[in-house]
């Protein structure tokens, strides 16, 4: 194995780090991220840290903050999500399907200058507790229907200033280089995605960290 490195993001003017997989309130309703050490930290390619520079002054222009919800999501933690949730086609066939486990792609939301989100179609990873209690049963049809909302299709007209910030948030995110995933208005990745292997990872009890490709 080789080493590399990726940045960690810190909450700071312009980014919240909110990592919806170290805390319960997620589809598995569980803190995976916890579970394989690494917490509430995010981390991500150099190059997407370089877009997330470019981000800061359209930011700063727009008086918003960007909450990264999800971001590097090591192997053992994706194979954690897929026993809790085993069905197939609600999360990448394989770790290696995964752009989180590159370290490539972030789930983000926006936040207005006094930290309330903005309103889009539905929340992040379409998470709303109901649907996690009933998918954890089995039960995914209401889910799935209701997971129609994470789509850029979706143009409900009640919907109308929910789908102009999903329009504003993919416009601010592909102008610095990042390309949207067309099912899920949150998720953003780094085009070319071959370019960036697998990345596993070992975290230690003292909090330090090792990556490796």
């Amino acid at each position: 194995m080789q080493k590399i490195n990726l940045v960690e993001v810190k909450s700071d003017d312009d980014f919240e780090i909110d990592m919806m997989y170290a805390k319960t309130q997620n589809m598995m309703q569980t803190d995976v991220y916890s579970a394989v050490g690494m917490g509430n930290r995010c981390f991500v390619q150099p190059d997407l840290w370089e877009c997330l520079q470019n981000l800061r002054p359209i930011l700063q222009t727009k008086g918003l903050k960007l909450k990264i919800c999800d971001a590097y999501r090591p192997p053992l933690a994706f194979d954690l999500m897929k026993k809790i949730i085993p069905m197939e086609g609600f999360f990448a066939a394989t770790a290696e399907r995964s752009q989180h486990c590159h370290a490539s792609a972030i789930d983000v939301t926006l936040l207005d200058k006094n930290g309330v989100e903005l309103d889009f179609p539905c929340a992040v990873d379409a998470y709303e507790e109901k649907y996690a209690l009933q998918v954890l049963q089995g039960k995914v049809d209401e889910f799935y229907k209701h997971l129609e909302k994470a789509k850029y299709s979706w143009n409900a007209p009640e919907d109308a200033e929910k789908i102009k910030n999903r329009e504003m948030l993919r416009q601010m995110m592909e102008n610095v280089g990042l390309a949207a995933l067309e099912h899920e208005w949150w998720h953003f990745n780094l085009p070319n995605k071959e370019k960036y292997p697998l990345v596993n990872s070992v975290f230690a009890a003292d909090g330090s960290f090792q990556f490796f490709i």
